[in-house]
């Protein structure tokens, strides 16, 4: 399909679900708007008190009648695969809640045993590879701060009480933190679940969570082309970050909120509410699983349901592996929840891989 014709078929629910987006103030730059002038005035908008009436408009039930044209706009626009889902009749789903959190025909995604980690959900890899001198990629050439983005290290200690104390003064002393074995490194890898994706997310290996941070903030869009312009757009952005331990040590799983997207469920934390007016933007809220009649915290198993966005949104992972963890991905590909992410070389003999925008192979 030609471009304008996919420009054609997207638009009228692509300017329902972006009119508040980065893309809606692009014909600024004609009259002579700089970008940062753009980025300003984007992030002016209340963004969260829209994501939360949009919230409150998917609770609406819908008119039998009206549900199937609602729903096959939706799924003509953003190409969703209802062959997929566990129920087909669009007639079933009673309103855009429960049709943004379908889910999937048993077995529909085969867990990947031969890797270690898995894809936590369908998306696109924005980016993945080694972490380097405490920043993180979100897209090719735009960072963010790992101390920023995780925040002070205060709850690491929960989790493993050997963790050597960090140097203030050192910026790299936050990753070494994190690192509890000489021979590890610290990886990451971003999926990004555009809003025709399924919206559960799993657990993309064996570990134990120890400690639940929410950080109330912003809801801007984190589509490819917003996060190239705004730096540190993962770090304004609400989000949840669940941290733990799994076989190699240190392993965190971030959810990340977005534009209409202010509702992030996990499904094992009852505590959790997001998008709430009652906390405020630049805090941080942290929360033990463990206590002293459960010291191993949560257990979950790879590919076990973990948590479901209202919309498309962004999964962050940052784990310590072995040096000769490798990734199986190329940067910009759509993988499936299920699919391999990548996993520790075996016999000596590395797996064939890329490691994303580092340039390595």
């Amino acid at each position: 399909m030609s471009r304008p014709a996919l420009r054609l078929r997207s638009w009228p629910l692509s300017f329902l679900y972006y009119f508040l987006t980065f893309g809606a103030l692009k014909p600024l730059a004609k009259v002579g708007w700089r970008p940062t002038s753009r980025v300003a005035l984007y992030k002016t908008i209340p963004t969260r008190l829209l994501s939360r009436a949009w919230g409150r408009l998917n609770q609406v039930e819908l008119p039998t009648w009206l549900r199937k044209p609602v729903y096959s706009l939706y799924i003509w626009t953003f190409g969703v695969n209802m062959q997929e889902a566990a129920v087909e009749d669009l007639i079933q789903y009673r309103n855009l809640g429960e049709f943004f959190r379908r889910k999937l025909k048993p077995a529909i995604r085969p867990v990947c045993d031969s890797h270690c980690v898995i894809s936590p959900a369908d998306g696109k890899i924005l980016h993945f590879g080694r972490v380097r001198n405490c920043e993180v990629e979100q897209v090719k050439g735009v960072t963010y701060s790992l101390e920023t983005f995780l925040g002070p290290h205060t709850w690491a200690e929960a989790i493993n009480s050997t963790i050597k104390p960090s140097n203030e003064e050192d910026p790299s002393s936050f990753q070494d933190l994190l690192v509890t074995k000489e021979e590890n490194e610290l990886f990451h890898c971003v999926v990004y679940l555009a809003p025709g994706d399924y919206h559960c997310f799993h657990s993309p290996t064996d570990w134990r969570v120890a400690h639940r941070r929410h950080f109330p903030g912003s809801l801007m869009s984190v589509n490819p082309g917003v996060a190239r312009w705004i730096k540190e757009l993962f770090c304004h952005n609400e989000r949840v970050v669940l941290s733990g331990e799994w076989t190699h040590g240190f392993f965190s799983l971030t959810a990340v909120g977005a534009t209409n997207v202010g509702s992030i469920r996990i499904y094992f934390d009852k505590e959790l509410r997001t998008n709430s007016p009652r906390y405020s933007k630049g805090s941080y809220n942290d929360f033990s699983y463990l206590s002293n009649n459960n010291q191993e915290g949560v257990s979950m198993r790879k590919g076990e349901h973990l948590g479901e966005f209202n919309l498309g949104s962004t999964i962050v992972l940052l784990f310590e592996a072995p040096h000769d963890f490798s990734f199986n991905l190329k940067a910009g590909q759509k993988i499936r929840y299920g699919e391999p992410l990548g996993t520790v070389s075996r016999d000596g003999q590395p797996e064939r891989h890329f490691l994303g925008g580092n340039g390595l192979k």
